[in-house]
């Protein structure tokens, strides 16, 4: 059993009272939890560091409306959305003791981070939205040993958090149909799209045009290497297209074939996710270009079909990671080949959790708020 009814029936030695920021009802509290305790093949750790999730901000107030979502999709619907819960899947850890039938091949004291999943008697379920195992907003986690990676190379405890947020960014790009030369256009730099901007710059790809209505969030991107910026207020992102030679409708399209030209197919990443985003892009952007959209629209949306039809536009939906990505992530951001600290803007404590979810509300203050759970 993860959290014991009774903290003083738990193993000699053990202590039975952390801090946490709890998830009760749609509000966050900042209160004492019972340690969680390991089963078979997990290890008990000590959270370090661990970012705030967009997803977590949504999570607050329509948990609900995500589980149905999931459940739709054919996820797990286990989640009890009356009962608490701990956030946090973006974290770092230490390890402190390993659990019955686990192989101690990392030893106590090694730093971690991990795919944010746990596999226990009920099957999987994810780090930070279940209400059995809790997430890196609380001060120790239970993880399960065979999906640890340590943390090598002296990275620091809140750049190791970071390799959850950018393996997604890896992934959105890695089912990118990128061609050598091909314009990028990433529309919204939070976190999701800075990490995309990230990735491409890594592996070589763009130009890249980042837009966004936060000038604070320009300069991050202009960072991370993004070739252009482009603020919305004042011009639509798809007139930059024409400065790098984009044609942008279909009759100069098949002009520049049939003279020979050739075109690499340009790539939109729609990181916004908000009603009437993803059809202003079918409007607006090239003929034959890919829309990889990585923004989560939590909302019923409008499109015109025909219209994408007439573009001969491919959409593509992307999600999440695959281990491979994961630990390919943790790799890059070690090696210094992915320099994820721009990205972090501020470090907080567990008490001042509920205010940061409250900052991050508003996108032009902050990027990335990491809590530090023993601050």
């Amino acid at each position: 059993m993860l959290f014991p009814e009774d903290p003083a029936s738990g193993a000699c030695g053990r202590v039975f009272a952390i801090r946490a920021v709890i998830r009760r009802g749609s509000s966050l509290i900042c209160e004492d939890m019972a340690d969680p305790v390991p089963g078979p093949g997990q290890v008990l750790v000590k959270t370090l560091a661990c970012g705030i999730c967009g997803s977590d901000l949504h999570a607050l107030h329509h948990l609900d409306h995500m589980i149905e979502m999931g459940r739709r999709a054919g996820a797990s619907d286990r989640i009890d959305t009356k009962k608490d819960m701990v956030f946090g899947h973006e974290f770092s850890a230490e390890i402190l003791d390993h659990g019955p039938g686990t192989q101690g091949l990392l030893k106590a004291g090694t730093r971690v981070v991990s795919f944010p999943a746990a596999i226990g008697a009920d099957g999987v379920e994810l780090i930070g939205y279940s209400n059995t195992y809790p997430g890196g907003f609380a001060q120790r986690m239970v993880l399960t040993e065979a999906m640890l990676l340590p943390v090598k190379n002296g990275l620091s405890d809140e750049e190791a958090a970071m390799t959850e947020p950018f393996a997604v960014g890896a992934h959105a790009v890695a089912q990118a149909d990128l061609q050598p030369g091909g314009v990028c256009l990433v529309l919204g730099c939070g976190p999701v799209g800075l990490a995309i901007i990230a990735a491409l710059k890594q592996r070589g790809h763009g130009p890249v045009i980042a837009a966004d209505f936060s000038a604070a969030r320009r300069a991050m991107a202009e960072r991370l290497g993004a070739d252009k910026l482009v603020d919305p207020a004042q011009m639509s992102p798809h007139l930059a297209w024409s400065d790098f030679g984009v044609p942008s409708t279909m009759a100069a399209h098949m002009l520049a074939e049939m003279t020979g030209q050739a075109i690499a197919r340009p790539v939109v990443f729609e990181c916004v996710g908000a009603p009437g985003v993803l059809q202003s892009v079918i409007e607006g952007c090239p003929p034959k270009a890919q829309i990889i959209v990585a923004g989560v629209c939590m909302e019923a949306d409008r499109i015109e079909p025909s219209l994408a039809i007439n573009k001969q536009l491919d959409l593509r939906f992307v999600f999440g990671y695959s281990a491979q990505e994961f630990g390919q992530t943790l790799h890059d951001i070690a090696e210094g080949l992915l320099d994820v600290s721009p990205v972090i803007t501020a470090r907080v404590a567990l008490s001042d959790t509920p205010d940061a979810f409250k900052t991050l509300s508003r996108p032009d203050q902050q990027v990335k708020i990491v809590v530090q759970p023993w601050r």
